[in-house]
């Protein structure tokens, strides 16, 4: 099994995540509307972090829940942990064994706190911390970059949120989630000629803005770890603070643009980056305006509410990623310097 192999599994494990888990995470709503928890405190690693920042702007939009993203280095370095003891205290982690976030949760629970582990091993350690537990269930991930993961993980936080509000229109849409990523994967084909265009790019910047700030994150992470290319991801509001004196002639710009409340303010910096500086664009998007002002448009799903965009925006992120790391000539499979998990304190 293969990093393309896993990436083509994802509409599978996502449909096997809301057939099974969908009664276990409306029981932990309920537990967690029970306590009447009013903010959640949420500690991760690696591209968990980046579900978690998807987290931060779901269930404060959504569920109005005030969310803080822990600094793991106060509990198991400093020993100065926060007082979290009137929190939901989040961890999300694909193994499940990173010790800093096992010992999140660990103090939260300590401090009387609701915990919440989010895993594909509900045996890890995290999920022993943890008094409430979502089961990712996407099976074995042998690929070092995650993917089947991470949308498992972003599923998992819609999952909770639609748990929560009790919104049959959320649910709605959660259940079209197979179907929505079936048709982004069929994408493939033009993913990978897209690829070819950018084999020789060694720096970029992934723009993305709201509810894919996190889909930033995790596309410039996998650009890093696997096509070596030092990709920065920014907001499309910071990078007007100074970064965007990067945008010169030329130099590749990605963004992560679909339609929404956020489409607009992305939009007039997209073009006066194209414009005035000249920029390479490539977009991911479902609009008809971003996908005609890129160099290289990635489609999405016709029609895809902003807050569930994250889940189908990240499949053309990963296809490009693979593509790429493969036409420059690297081992998708074993990134150097990099293991499946990594431990740190």
């Amino acid at each position: 099994m293969g990093l393309r192999d896993e990436i083509f599994e994802q509409p599978e494990t996502i449909a096997r995540l809301l057939e099974r888990q969908t009664d276990p995470v409306a029981e932990i709503a309920a537990r967690i509307n029970e306590r009447g928890v009013r903010w959640t405190y949420l500690a991760a690693r690696g591209s968990s972090d980046y579900a978690g920042l998807y987290a931060k702007y779901l269930w404060g939009a959504v569920n109005r829940m005030p969310m803080a993203l822990a600094a793991p280095s106060l509990f198991g370095v400093y020993r100065r942990p926060p007082a979290i003891g009137d929190a939901l205290v989040v961890g999300i982690s694909q193994s499940g064994r990173s010790p800093d976030v096992v010992g999140v949760l660990e103090e939260g629970r300590r401090q009387g706190a609701l915990t919440l582990a989010v895993t594909n091993d509900p045996s890890s350690p995290l999920a022993a911390a943890a008094e409430l537990v979502i089961d990712t269930m996407t099976g074995p991930e042998t690929a070092v970059a995650a993917t089947k993961t991470y949308t498992a993980q972003l599923t998992a936080v819609a999952m909770l949120s639609a748990a929560l509000s009790k919104d049959r229109e959320q649910h709605g849409w959660l259940r079209r989630l197979p179907a929505l990523a079936e048709e982004v994967l069929a994408l493939d084909a033009v993913v990978d000629t897209a690829a070819e265009r950018y084999r020789y790019m060694d720096q970029c910047v992934v723009l993305g803005r709201g509810f894919n700030y996190a889909t930033a994150h995790e596309w410039a992470i996998k650009l890093k770890e696997l096509a070596y290319v030092a990709a920065e991801p920014y907001s499309s509001a910071d990078f007007q603070h100074g970064p965007v004196a990067l945008a010169t002639q030329g130099f590749p710009v990605f963004a992560v643009v679909p339609g929404g409340e956020i489409f607009d303010n992305v939009m007039k910096l997209l073009r006066q980056l194209v414009s005035e500086l000249g920029v390479e664009l490539l977009v991911v998007s479902n609009e008809r305006a971003a996908l005609d002002l890129a160099h290289t448009p990635m489609s999405l799903p016709g029609e895809l509410p902003e807050w569930l965009s994250p889940i189908p925006a990240i499949i053309p992120a990963q296809l490009f990623c693979y593509h790429l790391t493969r036409a420059k000539g690297f081992d998708t499979e074993q990134p150097r310097g990099l293991t499946k998990v990594t431990l740190t304190w």
